[in-house]
């Protein structure tokens, strides 16, 4: 039985950056280059036609960048994944491209071991952050948040709620909480289901974007 392959998108300016990353992804099993754009909107135009699973997107493009190219996509396609790069180690653009929906944020100096690792997590479903990177964006989100729990408060979580959205966002199995809060798995189901509700989220990934926005996530190394 043949191995299902990831269809993927590189949307990058340099033609000699998607040459690269192409000779890397055609060497793997489980994926497939489907095609090239050279800008977001030449990316939008070619995602009904190629139908990409993974759409790799540079940030900075000319005429529609990254940002608002993700924004687009995850409007109109909110199946396909989107996997940011960057030249630039810019708080900024993480938290941009994050919140515009993209799954996952890797540096074009990253290792090619990173870059399959970020593709796969993506296409799975799951949120990837270049660990170089979001230990000190993350750190820095921590110390200007407001941990006294008065902002997911406002948002009508209880603190018992909060409690399980932080050991979400850490990838804690539901068993997992449930030991550690010592609760059932039951009760950890209701938790999460009355997490989505109330932030009208739809998925683990998206709850753990949100924990990111509100500098929940902590890293001790």
């Amino acid at each position: 039985m043949k191995t299902k392959k990831t269809r993927i998108l590189l949307a990058d300016e340099h033609a000699l950056v998607r040459a690269g990353i192409r000779a890397l992804l055609e060497k793997q099993d489980d994926m497939e280059i489907v095609g090239e754009a050279a800008d977001g909107q030449e990316a939008l135009q070619k995602i009904v036609e190629l139908q990409p699973d993974v759409v790799i997107m540079d940030i900075a493009m000319p005429g529609m960048g990254g940002v608002e190219a993700t924004k687009r996509i995850k409007s109109q396609y909110p199946h396909v994944q989107v996997l940011a790069l960057t030249m630039l180690e810019d708080e900024r653009y993480f938290f941009e491209i994050i919140r515009a929906g993209a799954s996952g944020f890797i540096i074009k100096g990253a290792l090619p071991d990173e870059l399959l690792v970020a593709v796969r997590a993506v296409a799975a479903g799951n949120i990837y952050l270049y660990p170089a990177l979001a230990k000190s964006l993350l750190r820095d989100s921590v110390s200007h948040a407001d941990m006294d729990g008065a902002s997911l408060a406002a948002d009508g979580l209880t603190e018992r709620e909060q409690k399980v959205l932080r050991l979400i966002s850490e990838e804690r199995t539901g068993k997992e909480i449930a030991k550690q809060l010592q609760i059932s798995l039951r009760t950890v189901d209701r938790h999460r289901e009355n997490l989505m509700a109330k932030l009208n989220l739809h998925s683990r990934t998206a709850l753990v974007k949100y924990a990111i926005r509100k500098g929940l996530i902590e890293n001790d190394t």
